[in-house]
């Protein structure tokens, strides 16, 4: 990622692992600027959410994955919070239950199970015992819903607990302003 020119030193935080990490304005800055650097400045707001589409990110969290920049800005906050696996195993069991082969589908199972289910997984998602072994069970003759029960408790996971807190946040204040055109962060 480039975009080095509008960094600070203070958009940068160390975690417990003492790895740099850029803020979430960071993020939501270079999001911004991203998709609409290239573009006429008559069509560059049209690459941004609108007042009333980041206002209906508030009535649910359908509502915000359905929208390329809520889902992007969430799957931010959510990593600001060290919990981005969540919406990462959501969005791979929607691609997963788009794909037509079956060749592709177990390869693709497989590679979703050993990302986000098994144990000591690199993006390990929060899952009760039963529903991993369904899951296991499954990849011999995967299905286009052998994860469904898993994307279900995940959704609920992120809907009762992480989105409630992006609601309230710093950050979805921020695009709210942004959407006004108040955001400090607007220009940069």
């Amino acid at each position: 990622m480039a975009c080095t020119d509008c960094m600070k030193a203070s958009d940068f935080s160390i975690d417990k692992k003492g790895i740099k990490k850029r803020n979430w304005r960071t993020r939501i800055r270079y999001l911004l600027k991203i998709t609409s650097s290239s573009k006429s400045m008559a069509r560059r707001r049209s690459y941004r959410p609108t007042v009333d589409e980041v206002n209906q990110w508030a009535q649910s969290l359908d509502k915000l994955l359905s929208h390329k920049y809520g889902k992007a800005a969430f799957r931010i906050f959510l990593k600001s919070e060290f919990c981005e696996e969540n919406i990462e195993f959501w969005t791979a069991c929607e691609e997963f239950r788009t794909i037509s082969s079956l060749e592709k589908l177990s390869s693709r199972a497989r590679s979703i199970y050993e990302e986000f289910i098994q144990c000591d997984a690199p993006k390990e998602i929060n899952l009760d015992y039963q529903t991993k072994d369904a899951i296991v069970q499954s990849l011999c003759l995967p299905s286009l819903t052998c994860f469904l029960l898993a994307q279900k408790k995940v959704f609920s996971l992120m809907e009762n607990n992480s989105y409630p807190r992006f609601i309230h946040s710093e950050l979805y204040k921020e695009l709210c302003a942004i959407a006004r055109g108040e955001g400090k962060y607007l220009k940069s």
